[in-house]
């Protein structure tokens, strides 16, 4: 059975630190795979921030000898949980810092015990992890560099500058930010704060961001802001300032299916006899749920309240419109 990529690298890792030098084909030959793969190999090591370089009066490649993998101590468990979380989560989540995350896994990799290590390299072989579609980062430097000033400014209390494509205002604008929070929702990081522009706290989305620049500006406030409290009972991000209460019937074909599922805090299920399911809600806003109770289709009947059927009705009048043009 061949190793996987991240097991060789780690051979790669482990082999090298022994002080010696070691020639492309030395190790080509090692590891039984071509010069291209070693070489590629090696750029991993150095994207992650491995101090290796070559020696040319060695003629080979060496580490840094003051660099070393500190050991780690974890059982089975821990160690898979965690090595799970870097190698099939951390390539369909966009984390910040993912390469530091890739190092990270190679030291806890490197230090388990033989036995450990190679039950995790089995394991891992045979899980994958399917999150969706993330959003790309437009700024230069990408999520790294946008995620790492905004983290910055929010400990030292600084405000930002940034030119943001705001889909709401269909325009690029310029805004000084107070940022009180980072989080992820479902496709992408968000920054909270407090906007010059709108003289009001906003969510802007991290990928949406043209250009960020530190100021030397300092914010007063954000100390005592609740992410749960300002979201409130909102669907998902986007409070309206009303609360509505939600009553779905959904069909069998996809009762079980629904309600298998924590969608909200408030949820409550009464399943009927027929196979059917009624859920409810308390939310803030009809906004978002709207757009997720069309994705049942006519699998899902309105039951309450009315100023929701009546949307749902309009909504789904202009898709069949919009659809039987041309």
């Amino acid at each position: 059975m061949k190793n996987s990529r991240i097991s060789r690298i780690i051979q790669l890792l482990t082999t090298m630190q022994a002080g010696k030098s070691y020639a492309v084909e030395d190790l080509s030959k090692m590891f039984g795979t071509s010069r291209r793969t070693i070489f590629r190999d090696l750029k991993e090591l150095q994207a992650i921030g491995v101090p290796y370089h070559f020696d040319s009066d060695a003629g080979g490649y060496v580490i840094d000898p003051e660099f070393f993998l500190p050991p780690v101590d974890l059982d089975l468990k821990e160690a898979l949980s965690l090595l799970l979380l870097v190698h099939k989560v951390r390539g369909e989540i966009q984390l910040p810092f993912s390469k530091s995350a890739m190092l990270a896994a190679l030291k806890i990799e490197n230090n388990l015990p033989p036995n450990i290590r190679r039950y995790c390299n089995i394991a891992l072989k045979n899980i994958s992890a399917v999150v969706g579609a993330q959003a790309p980062v437009e700024s230069s430097g990408g999520l790294d560099a946008v995620f790492t000033q905004l983290q910055n400014a929010l400990t030292r209390k600084r405000m930002v500058n940034i030119r943001y494509n705001s889909l709401a205002e269909r325009k690029i604008i310029d805004l000084e930010l107070s940022p009180y929070h980072l989080f992820y929702n479902q496709r992408a990081w968000y920054v909270l704060g407090h906007s010059s522009l709108h003289k009001s706290i906003r969510t802007f989305k991290l990928n949406r961001i043209k250009n960020i620049q530190i100021t030397d500006k300092c914010f007063i406030g954000g100390e005592d802001f609740n992410a749960q409290e300002y979201f409130g009972r909102a669907w998902s991000m986007i409070p309206e300032g009303r609360i509505y209460d939600i009553k779905l019937q959904f069909l069998p074909k996809v009762a079980c299916n629904v309600t298998e599922v924590k969608w909200h805090s408030t949820q409550q299920v009464t399943h009927n006899s027929d196979g059917s399911a009624i859920v409810e809600f308390r939310v803030d806003g009809l906004g978002e749920i709207s757009w997720w109770i069309l994705g049942y289709g006519d699998q899902v009947r309105v039951l309450a309240p009315r100023a929701l059927r009546k949307r749902i009705v309009e909504m789904a009048k202009n898709m069949i419109k919009i659809n039987e043009k041309g």
